[in-house]
C-alpha cells in the first residue's frame, strides 16, 4: 500500500499506491483526494488508514487545496477543514507534523532538513513547474532556517517524459523556462518531463538530488498500481508524505 523511506536523521518520506483502501471504482481503492467525486466518508477512511499505516495521527497530516500555482503556506499545526489554503506547497518547522501532496500524474516533491527541523512538500504539475513552486518551497524553507545543501529531496510517482504528450508549442513554452523538461514520447511526439524539470530546479536552488534504490521511479500512466488522470480521467489521487521524528 505504502512505500516509505526512513533516514537515520529522523526524516520520513512515504508514497502511496492505489491499493488497501475502501473506495469503489473508478476510485478504487486507496483514493486520498477529497475533490474528485468520491464518497467523502470513503476518503476519510482511506486517509485514516494511510496515516495509521505510517504511524501518524490523521489529524496531524497537513493537506492543501492544490491549484497549480506557486504559493507556499507556512504551517505550525493542524488547521480546520475550512482553513485549508489554496496553495501548492507547504513548509513547517514543526517536527512530527506530516505534510501531504495529492497527485495523479503531477510530480510530488518532498523536502526535509533534519538539522534545522524544517520540512516542505510541493505539488508540481506542468503549470507549477513553469511557475516555480519548487524553488519557492526551498526559499520558504530557507526562511525557516533550512540550508539547501542539507535538504533531503525526493520526487514521487508521476507521469514520465515518455508518456506526457503535449502540443509542440506547449513543450516549447515549458522548455523556454526549464530546458531540462523538454522531452519526446516513446512514439515520437512532443512531451514534457516534469520530474526532470523539478530535479533541475532543485539542483539550481542548491539542493542535492539523490537517487534512492529504495524508491524506484514510477510512471503513473504506465503503472496500473497507481492513479493516472492522463490514462483514466476520472480516478483517485495518490498521496506523498514527509515528516520528521518528534512530538507535536
Amino acid at each position: 500500500m505504502i512505500g516509505q523511506q526512513h533516514h537515520e536523521s529522523g526524516a520520513h518520506f512515504a508514497f502511496t499506491d492505489r491499493w488497501g483502501g475502501v473506495s469503489a471504482a473508478p476510485y478504487e481503492q486507496l483514493n486520498l483526494g477529497g475533490a474528485v467525486g468520491d464518497d467523502p466518508q470513503a476518503v476519510r477512511t482511506n486517509r485514516a488508514r494511510a496515516a495509521g499505516a505510517l504511524g501518524l495521527d490523521p489529524a496531524a497530516v497537513i493537506w492543501m487545496n492544490q491549484v497549480h500555482g506557486r504559493d507556499v503556506a507556512v504551517v505550525d499545526g493542524p488547521w480546520r477543514d475550512a482553513d485549508v489554503p489554496c496553495v501548492d506547497a507547504v513548509v513547517t518547522a514543526r517536527r512530527g507534523l506530516a505534510l501531504a501532496v495529492l497527485t495523479a500524474d503531477c510530480t510530488p516533491v518532498l523536502l526535509a532538513d533534519p538539522v534545522a527541523g524544517v520540512t516542505g512538500a510541493a505539488h508540481a504539475g506542468r503549470p507549477g513547474l513553469v511557475a516555480g513552486v519548487v524553488p519557492a518551497a526551498v526559499e520558504a524553507m530557507a526562511e525557516l532556517g533550512a540550508e539547501p545543501a542539507r535538504i533531503l529531496a525526493y520526487t514521487g510517482p508521476a507521469i514520465c517524459g515518455r508518456c506526457y504528450e503535449v502540443p509542440e508549442q506547449m513543450r516549447s513554452d515549458v522548455a523556454a523556462v526549464v530546458p531540462e523538461a523538454h522531452a519526446t514520447t516513446s512514439w515520437g511526439t512532443p512531451a514534457v518531463d516534469v520530474t526532470a524539470g523539478v530535479r533541475a530546479q532543485l539542483v539550481a536552488a542548491g539542493v542535492p538530488v539523490r537517487d534512492d534504490p529504495h524508491i524506484p521511479p514510477v510512471c503513473t500512466r504506465e503503472s496500473t498500481d497507481h492513479f493516472s488522470y492522463r490514462r483514466d480521467r476520472t480516478t483517485g489521487r495518490l498521496a506523498s508524505y514527509v515528516w520528521l521524528d518528534g512530538e507535536l
